[in-house]
């Protein structure tokens, strides 16, 4: 949900409480209350042995303990306070609710977190945003802890190693340290090109996302949809300033890959399905993967080649203003051809990056990218987030903007 200030209740008042023993001074009495206060003087043996029993309940009863919903909402109010007298109450805060429910047997655990991002144009104003972090975290005796990447800071709140809270501080492109974008009225020596650079299956790795991000240029990032991390990474890419597809399975040919020769994900669109199944299932996609903007297809050498699916599809992305990438993963494909009648702004893949996933064939499948830019004013290249591709992009991109190839967002070359 989009976060905007009118959500949350300014109160912020806390009782104060006994270090040792959270329930005193809430009026809290019988056999599960705390110790009484020092200076209470209760009389007698007996009186001594209730004190003890009730002690040794409050050191095993009354320590912390996983933060209710009401609970953890509070603290999300205070973070976002926090975050807005930092950022500037003008400053977009996104607030993603996260709910895990574990099965230990005969019993059920739900465990609530939130997600909170927002940006920081100037990493000045970091250290103010930690220390106030840190602040609330002592005072709901929460353990705080912080990892960053290029761009991406992260403060995760636990208590007793669960997680409740991470709030996302995301350096934008234009503040970040990625060269300017060269326009398209400079004319550049060794002749130009538009190159759109698209990363797929994105949302499976935290730390293959992050070097993704980090990478200093342009780049449309295709997100699997239903995965743990669809939303956080859609969220931290569109923030940065790169551009979010929706990377949209697809049903494949069978033996088309997979140890039993055939790969399915568990939510695709398949030969068979009627106009409403299409558009149901592209939503709940679409509701995962937020900022998306197009598509491309994951998978689909059967489903790109059925004609009524694709002309199920596209009226579906028209109504919802998105562009189609048609990936390629068979040349039977009807889906570009289908999406330029009906209307939906689309473009073809041209190259493959990463077929051979070392650095050098990478490299070799780039500058084959760029002289079909150079040729026919325009290309699309496919990649995923392997170790050998981001090495190779940070490698070989640079070279390619100073020859003149301009790298642009899949959308500029949807037509």
């Amino acid at each position: 949900m989009k976060h905007s200030r009118g959500n949350f209740s300014a109160q912020t008042a806390y009782s104060k409480i006994h270090p040792a023993c959270p329930d005193r001074g809430r009026g809290r009495s019988g056999p599960t209350a705390c110790p009484p206060a020092a200076g209470s003087r209760p009389g007698g043996a007996a009186a001594f042995a209730a004190f003890l029993a009730v002690t040794i309940f409050c050191l095993t009863g009354c320590q912390k303990k996983t933060p209710s919903k009401p609970e953890l909402r509070a603290v999300t109010e205070e973070i976002v306070a926090a975050a807005q007298r930092v950022a500037g109450h003008k400053s977009q805060i996104e607030i993603h609710p996260e709910e895990e429910i574990l099965q230990t047997g005969a019993t059920t655990v739900q465990r609530s977190a939130d997600n909170i991002y927002l940006s920081l144009a100037d990493p000045a104003q970091v250290d103010e945003l930690s220390r106030a972090l840190n602040e609330i975290a002592r005072h709901h005796q929460l353990d705080l802890a912080e990892s960053s990447n290029t761009g991406v800071l992260r403060f995760d709140f636990s208590r007793d190693s669960v997680r409740t809270h991470s709030i996302h501080v995301i350096t934008p492109l234009a503040a970040g340290p990625r060269p300017p974008v060269i326009s398209r009225a400079q004319p550049q020596a060794g002749g130009s090109g538009e190159l759109a650079i698209i990363i797929d299956d994105m949302g499976h790795d935290r730390a293959a996302a992050d070097e993704v991000l980090a990478l200093p240029f342009r780049l449309t990032v295709s997100i699997l949809p239903h995965l743990p991390l669809s939303a956080g990474v859609a969220e931290e890419a569109h923030r940065r300033g790169d551009q979010v597809m929706l990377h949209l399975p697809m049903e494949p040919e069978p033996g088309s890959g997979g140890p039993d020769g055939v790969t399915q994900e568990p939510i695709e669109l398949r030969v068979g399905m009627s106009a409403d199944q299409v558009d149901s299932t592209l939503a709940g996609m679409l509701e995962t993967v937020p900022h998306a903007a197009g598509v491309n297809n994951h998978e689909g050498s059967r489903a790109t080649a059925d004609a009524p699916l694709m002309q199920s599809l596209m009226p579906a992305l028209r109504a919802r203003n998105l562009f189609f990438i048609d990936s390629r993963t068979t040349a039977a494909t009807l889906a570009y051809t289908t999406a330029e009648r009906d209307g939906v702004p689309a473009a073809s893949r041209k190259v493959f990056l990463d077929d051979t996933p070392t650095k050098e064939a990478i490299i070799a499948q780039l500058e084959l990218a760029a002289r079909d830019a150079q040729r026919d004013g325009s290309a699309i290249a496919i990649g995923h987030p392997h170790p050998a591709t981001v090495a190779a992009l940070a490698q070989a991109v640079p070279p390619l903007e100073s020859r003149g190839i301009r790298v642009v967002f899949a959308s500029d070359l949807a037509h």
